[in-house]
């Protein structure tokens, strides 16, 4: 065998080992880069459902949980405050929520699937502001004959205790109802069919 058919035999060898090699590494050098296409886990969060233990929240009392990065109310009722809802009607613009999407319309006063809840989405519906929970029934510098609800201080918009905006505020309509569910004393945000 001459020297040149030695390097020839020894070229070929390298190249095979070498080709090799590199078609096993393809596998974990593709696997990042696949690997980044697939949704990351903050992104899959925003749209998970939110569990809340409603059992432990008083009447009158209300918690702001996040969902999909946004804040919602979770607010329990009194029930003089669900009885006052008629002496409103006449302030409020859509009274009935009839100008919006309402998932829930007409099931309770409450707006929710909840006789004693309502589940609000916390983000008022002029600019995005947060509106601030005021439950007191006394006078208020925007409104001599406030009955409690929300209030969003950035441009004035007035709602009520079950999230309906007022007339002649700047937002134009009542605060949104995230879809939900209730099973037990266990609320979910961002479900809306009960699972058995």
């Amino acid at each position: 065998m001459t020297e040149s058919t030695k390097n020839n035999n020894r070229r070929k060898v390298l190249i095979g080992m070498t080709a090799a090699f590199g078609a096993a590494g393809i596998p974990f050098a593709a696997t990042p880069f696949i690997a980044a296409w697939n949704p990351s886990a903050k992104a899959k969060a925003l749209g998970a459902a939110v569990k809340v233990d409603i059992s432990k929240i008083e009447e009158g009392q209300i918690v702001q949980v996040a969902w999909r990065k946004q804040p919602v109310f979770v607010l329990r009722h009194t029930k003089s405050s669900i009885s006052s809802l008629p002496s409103v009607e006449t302030k409020l613009a859509d009274p009935n929520s009839l100008a919006i999407d309402e998932p829930y319309r007409d099931l309770y006063p409450t707006r929710s699937k909840s006789d004693e809840f309502s589940i609000l989405a916390g983000v008022c519906t002029h600019l995005g502001c947060s509106p601030k929970y005021h439950p007191e029934v006394e006078p208020k510098p925007w409104d001599a004959t406030w009955t409690g609800g929300f209030f969003c201080p950035c441009h004035g918009s007035m709602f009520d205790i079950v999230g309906r905006v007022f007339k002649g505020v700047p937002a134009p309509t009542n605060l949104k109802v995230p879809p939900h569910n209730f099973q037990g004393s266990i609320l979910t945000i961002g479900e809306d069919k009960e699972i058995t």
